[in-house]
């Protein structure tokens, strides 16, 4: 790990902003553009591995092609003593992953005019031909004056982009929590596959917690294939059915069930009352039913059940035997 004031390439290191499981990200000076920068360095376990190579490629194509107050701006990217690295603007701010520790459950005026910019980007993405795939709120910076900064599209998909694996990491795409049932069953995903990871962010932002959780990432994945999210109105208060209802279309498993795009979702959320309601009903029974095979007496039940039919059977096979 580089220390402060150490010298890499053209940069100065001012400070150590994140560590990821592929990479660091450090605060840095840009000593020819006279600028501060963030500069992104791969872990050296990744060095020479092709995907590594693809995701910074990925993240500079998307940075350096985009414009949008949204999405983070891309500087350049180069090779260091064979590391590679990839600089992007510095953005002072917090994190949305902070600001949710700090104010969750945030106020609906509060939580949706954020959550607005955020989509408003997003869209603007996939309107380029652009799709996140690791939508998250540590991947969200917000600056003082309250714009959000999109980051991190090394698992973006893109036209150009084809097929990789990273060293180190599993099939699938994406953080558990945030993360869309065709993710978990390993498919590459569409605009829906954003659109789903937004509706759960905006859900941990009314709610101070994530529909999903589990005692590992497994149990979480399970989750998101085959539960309902329960129903926003009644996980955080002051969120009218309607509301709830345009969040649980989002939420949906199959894509085709959530809205065609972010637009479709941000026009939704903007008239609420044409949400169908009838969604709630099936997240309700979805729940109940998830309920019961989850509790301790169904569990009971079946063992013992399933006992009884072992023991039925080899009762009948020696019976057979005997014979």
């Amino acid at each position: 790990m580089l220390q402060i004031g150490d010298q890499f390439d053209r940069f100065q290191i001012l400070g150590h902003l994140a560590q990821g499981g592929m990479s660091d990200i450090y605060r840095a000076y840009d000593v020819v553009s006279k600028s501060e920068v963030s500069l992104k360095i791969p872990d050296q376990s990744m060095i020479g591995d092709p995907g590594q190579y693809e995701r910074f490629q990925r993240e500079l194509e998307v940075t350096n092609t985009l414009r949008h107050p949204a999405i983070l701006k891309g500087l350049g990217s180069g090779n260091y003593n064979r590391m590679p690295f990839l600089a992007t603007e510095f953005v002072e701010g917090k994190s949305l992953r902070r600001i949710i520790e700090e104010e969750a459950p945030m106020p609906q005026e509060r939580a949706l005019g954020l959550f607005r910019k955020i989509a408003e980007g997003i869209a603007y993405c996939h309107e380029n031909g652009v799709v996140h795939r690791d939508l998250k709120p540590e991947n969200i910076l917000v600056r003082p004056d309250g714009q959000p900064v999109i980051i991190d599209f090394g698992l973006a998909l893109t036209k150009s982009s084809h097929r990789v694996t990273y060293a180190n990491l599993s099939a699938t795409a994406g953080t558990p929590d945030y993360m869309a049932p065709e993710q978990v069953e390993g498919q590459r995903g569409d605009q829906r596959t954003d659109i789903y990871s937004l509706g759960i962010i905006l859900y941990e932002m009314l709610s101070g917690h994530t529909p999903f959780d589990g005692d590992n990432n497994l149990a979480v994945m399970a989750q998101q294939l085959r539960t309902s999210a329960p129903r926003l109105d009644k996980a955080a208060q002051g969120v009218s059915p309607a509301l709830a209802a345009v969040v649980a279309r989002a939420l949906r498993k199959k894509p085709e069930e959530r809205y065609d795009d972010v637009v479709a979702f941000m026009n939704a959320l903007g008239s609420p009352e044409s949400a169908n309601l009838g969604i709630l009903e099936e997240a309700d029974g979805a729940s109940r039913w998830a309920s019961i095979f989850q509790s301790t007496v169904f569990r009971a039940v079946a063992i013992s059940l399933g006992f009884i039919i072992v023991f039925v059977g080899l009762a009948v096979f020696l019976q057979l035997i005997r014979k």
